[in-house]
């Protein structure tokens, strides 16, 4: 391995069915390109090197340009690498397949990014071009390094690309799994919401909208990456007896890829269906809310103006007024404005307005 500092050339070979890393933990202290034949003397001398994945990490231009003279290919840069279109991500050059698609990182921080990962397959050998770490690779990479019983098969770059491309889309599986959990969760808080004081639901609901808008948002960035994996997938299975003669063995494990991110872009289409139902029904919930507080205003309104009209008629600065001079004539008022308010009221619980 030739790091400096987070910049890596990670240079794995197929030995004794497993990957072994060809050299490890080698510093490199000047700015200068390493030779990447050098490092095969890290295998046993009675082994030739089969030097199957080159995976660079953030590389250099030295590195890139050594992997890309050491293999006859040009590597892409980082802003060719994030070109949206469809020709800038699935090609062929240099008797070489480019595959670029976006994986996801950080899924279980709760800030999501997608970040473009390029797979290129030339001969028996794959090159995968990264400026970020995604998990999966070193799930992958832990695994294949593991002696025979892991299942896994890594004597070719194109059974390591499918390796890979199992864990993102297990990872993403995973994480699909847990946001469904978590929008359940949400859905149960939304429809179950309780408090004492309607501005309190309402704040509340409020709270829950801007979560099920997160929830969303991940959704989008997880859907956007099993588009871009499943187009992927698709291209090189397109490449069968046209270009490539694919192996038995690999057309199985490309069937079953598609029909795993098939599976999960259902899946995902379907939470984010959720997502903007709970949506719906949490904006018409705080619709709700508000406009019981606006009819409570309402109805106190016409309640309270049958007394305020009998206040305001004695209330007037007449002369003569004949009940002015009634004994009981202050008493009468009240009781005027207490029923002429209980009238309303009975009538508009009657009619079920309140």
């Amino acid at each position: 391995m030739v790091q400096k500092g987070a910049v890596m050339l990670r240079i794995h070979a197929y030995d004794l069915d497993r990957l072994v890393p060809v050299a490890s933990d080698v510093l490199v202290a000047a700015r200068t390109p390493v030779a990447v034949d050098a490092l095969a003397s890290d295998l046993p001398a009675e082994a030739p090197p089969a030097l199957v994945w080159y995976d660079l990490v953030n590389p250099t231009k030295e590195e890139e340009r050594t992997v890309g003279e050491t293999l006859g290919i040009a590597v892409p840069t980082m802003d060719e690498m994030e070109d949206i279109e469809l020709s800038a991500r699935l090609y062929q050059e240099d008797g070489a397949e480019f595959m670029t698609m976006t994986v996801l990182i950080r899924p279980d921080a709760g800030t999501p990014r997608k970040v473009p990962v390029t797979f290129i397959v030339k001969g028996q050998a794959l090159i995968t071009v990264r400026h970020s770490e995604p998990r999966p690779f070193d799930a992958f990479m832990a695994r294949a390094r593991k002696p025979n019983g892991t299942g896994l098969h890594c004597n070719n770059g194109e059974l390591i690309m499918t390796g890979l491309i199992e864990a993102i889309i297990d990872r993403m599986a995973d994480t699909l799994e847990r946001l469904g959990t978590e929008i359940d969760q949400i859905s149960q808080e939304v429809f179950s919401a309780k408090a004492a004081k309607a501005n309190k639901k309402t704040r509340d609901l409020q709270d829950l909208m801007r979560e099920v808008g997160q929830k969303g948002e991940f959704i989008t960035v997880v859907r956007e990456s099993l588009v871009s994996v499943s187009r992927a997938v698709a291209y090189y299975a397109a490449l069968d007896g046209v270009d490539r003669k694919l192996t038995k063995e690999l057309r199985q494990r490309l069937k079953l890829l598609q029909r795993d991110a098939t599976s999960l872009g259902d899946h995902s289409a379907f939470l984010s269906g959720k997502i903007n139902f709970l949506l719906d029904a949490t904006l018409g919930l705080i619709n709700l809310e508000q406009n019981q507080i606006i009819k409570i205003f309402s109805v106190a309104s016409v309640v309270f103006l049958p007394p305020t009209l009998v206040a305001s008629i004695y209330g007037m600065n007449f002369a003569y007024q004949p009940e002015l001079q009634w004994h009981y004539g202050y008493h009468l008022a009240i009781v005027a404005m207490v029923v002429s308010m209980a009238l309303p009221y009975l009538y508009f619980r009657r009619k079920g307005w309140l």
